[in-house]
């Protein structure tokens, strides 16, 4: 970065005066032989090679714009947009980062900010499904020239989950008011509650390989199925050629998500919601099933050498969707945990134990899944 009043370059030092009064709002980088991000050459040189520039044009069409010049030659707009977001931009004004210094000598077509602005007010709802083709096919593409996605041959898990953006104007389509949590409370935003489905191995990061909006008030589970779907088409596609295991929260164990799972021939992993059948099926556990696991406090036992845990799990066959064609049976795995506001008899030595780091008897354990502890349940295939 360079500083109007006082400038350095590579090798050499100007005789300036050092300001005791620089602030960060006055550094700009204005040497023009120089480039403020060249790691962003060859990214957009692999974009160029996976045809980005392609599907875009391929793709992405604005039938009837608001203003014609906005709708323009949108493919190229997005590359700016692109870009820019890969040299660390997060708001429209931030893109003008590709225009500074020498960027302008290593890139061509980079238009300016409030241009690419005018293109994205064109935007609706079917422009964002159209750009979730581009993301899709694109990611494909990326997967057949670099091992994006390694030990895809073994296991490929797909994750599900929506999200609650805010947006603050007063025409943006589809805003409303939707829950969100924010420092463990419950409150309503205003936003767009977009719906993600991202695409990882055990030994990468993941991808997102779908992106779908939604109106903030929607249900997070509403469009999982269709989602759910495509995503595990993109996975077979993009080179997944082992067990696929889908994965989500109780929003997604539902009889939409678990049927396209099934018609797709994929495992899946869901934490269902507690309901009369679920419960009947928790209070047939036999008490000797449950097994403590290593949960933060835990300790081990000097005389059987397993763990003291106050989390302990155990499953047991479940008949999920049983009143529907869709039924499935499969294994309901359950969580419980001891509730520290209700004490518990020991069912061994008769004393008196609550939920804490040193239980006071070594096989504490409580008398029932459901009187005084919290269980969450996930339903795998068997």
């Amino acid at each position: 970065m360079f500083s109007r009043n006082n400038r350095v370059q590579f090798g050499k030092a100007l005789p300036v005066q050092v300001s005791h009064r620089f602030a960060a709002e006055s550094a700009v980088f204005d040497e023009d032989s120089l480039v403020s991000c060249a790691g962003l050459v060859p990214v957009m040189r692999l974009a160029e090679q996976t045809g980005l520039a392609q599907l875009l044009s391929e793709k992405v069409r604005i039938a009837v714009p608001r203003i014609k010049s906005g709708s323009a030659n949108p493919a190229p707009k997005l590359r700016t947009l692109i870009a820019g977001m890969c040299a660390g931009a997060d708001s429209i004004d931030d893109i003008d980062v590709l225009r500074s210094g020498g960027m302008k000598t290593v890139f061509g077509g980079v238009y300016a900010p409030s241009t690419v602005g005018t293109l994205l007010r064109e935007f609706t709802f079917g422009h964002a499904r159209q750009l979730e083709s581009v993301l899709r096919e694109h990611l494909v593409a990326l997967c057949g020239r670099v091992d994006l996605l390694p030990g895809a041959d073994e296991r490929v898990f797909v994750d599900v989950d929506s999200l609650l953006r805010p947006v603050y104007g007063h025409a943006k389509q589809g805003a409303s008011y939707g829950h969100s949590k924010v420092a463990g409370k419950q409150i309503l935003r205003k936003g767009l509650s977009p719906l993600a489905a991202t695409i990882s191995t055990a030994g990468c990061a993941p991808v997102i390989a779908g992106m779908r909006l939604r109106a903030g008030k929607t249900g997070s589970g509403k469009g999982a199925g269709r989602m759910v779907a495509s995503a595990i088409g993109t996975a077979r596609a993009a080179g997944a050629r082992g067990q696929i295991l889908v994965r989500g929260d109780s929003a997604y164990g539902s009889r939409a998500v678990v049927a396209a799972c099934m018609r797709h021939g994929a495992q899946f992993s869901l934490v269902m919601t507690r309901n009369p059948a679920v419960e009947r099926a928790i209070a047939a556990i036999d008490e000797s099933a449950w097994t403590p696991v290593c949960y933060p406090g835990a300790v081990r036992d000097p005389d059987t050498g397993g763990w003291i845990s106050d989390a302990e799990v155990a499953e047991i066959s479940y008949t999920a969707f049983a009143s529907t064609p869709d039924r499935i049976t499969a294994r309901l795995v359950v969580r419980r945990v001891k509730d520290a506001r209700f004490p518990m008899r020991c069912s061994r030595c008769g004393g008196i134990t609550r939920s804490s780091p040193t239980p006071s008897c070594p096989s504490s354990r409580p008398t029932s899944p459901t009187a005084n502890t919290r269980s969450s349940k996930r339903c795998s295939p068997i």
